[in-house]
């Protein structure tokens, strides 16, 4: 069965890269309770994974602190976290830089120390974003310590971006040291606009790995502008565009997660408002996909609000 998941990418910094936020740049203290209003909110609608970043400003302290106030939260919900950005931007909502990659060994060991302190071990670590040229490929020191996270428990993964997604994926799950894979969890971005991934994440569901599936609603752009026939297809069935977006990701046979990234309570219900697509409405929404190229460039010129 797939499982829907709270990505916290809008909940721990003061901006994102989506469309249609509501422009309002809270302070520390009342994100924080955003955050944790919205927690409450996928808590009490079944949820049970939440996935953060060091990137993602406070997230994990506030994903933290939220799972503090009842034991049976941290015992029941599966946390996952990642490495390699780092937050740049001091919460200052015209930072010219809001976040800064870097996949080295040094990183990875600054990262992981800061994530244990402030959220404890989680149970899936992804590198954040692996993408073809990255240098972990060619780092056997930083494989190697990579390894000896997995070889001491922590389920290790990573998350794609880019035109090059298919590939990324391929060659993440092939890699392997001391003769066992290195990886066996991928988070990619698959949604109605951009599709070019799937076949790789069929492939990686089939050969065990778990398959996670982020930016469903295209950063917003599904939702604030819906093309003609997502809005059919919502007006059909009552819901909002979010919904059968989310939707459409899980009814594809590889997807064991779906993130949905709600930058509120309110938000929240909607994404997950139930919706039953038919293999009609599945056939009018195929229609949407977009080249991966063209996908990109429009995504690499969104700005952070």
């Amino acid at each position: 069965m797939t499982e829907f998941a709270l990505g916290l990418a809008a909940l721990g910094r003061p901006t994102y890269v989506n469309v249609g936020r509501d422009g309002v740049h809270r302070s520390v203290d009342e994100l924080r309770a955003l955050a944790h209003a919205t927690l409450d909110a996928a808590w009490a609608a079944g949820v049970r994974r939440v996935d953060a970043a060091r990137s993602y400003g406070r997230a994990e302290e506030f994903l933290a602190g939220w799972l503090a106030t009842d034991a049976a939260r941290r015992r029941d919900c599966v946390v996952s976290s990642k490495w390699g950005y780092r937050y740049t931007a001091g919460w200052d909502p015209d930072a010219k830089v809001h976040e800064v990659k870097e996949h080295t060994l040094a990183h990875l060991r600054s990262q992981w120390a800061e994530t244990r302190a402030v959220l404890g071990v989680p149970d899936l670590y992804q590198v954040h974003s692996l993408t073809t040229d990255s240098p972990l490929f060619d780092d056997g020191p930083l494989q190697a310590a990579l390894a000896e996270l997995r070889d001491d428990g922590v389920r290790l993964g990573f998350s794609t971006s880019g035109p090059d997604q298919p590939d990324a994926v391929r060659r993440g799950l092939a890699l392997e040291v001391g003769g066992a894979p290195l990886f066996t969890a991928v988070q990619s971005t698959w949604n109605l606009l951009e599709t070019s991934v799937g076949p790789a994440l069929a492939d990686a569901h089939d050969a065990g790995a778990l398959v996670l599936v982020k930016e469903g609603v295209a950063n917003g752009r599904l939702v604030v502008d819906p093309p003609a026939p997502l809005g059919r297809v919502a007006a059909t069935h009552g819901v909002g565009a979010d919904a059968v977006a989310l939707a459409a990701i899980a009814a594809q046979p590889w997807a064991d997660v779906v993130l949905c990234g709600a930058a509120g309570p309110g938000q929240l219900r909607s994404n997950l408002a139930p919706v039953s697509l038919t293999d009609d409405d599945l056939a009018a929404l195929d229609a949407l996909a977009t080249p991966a190229g063209e996908y990109w460039t429009a995504r690499r010129a969104m700005a952070w609000v």
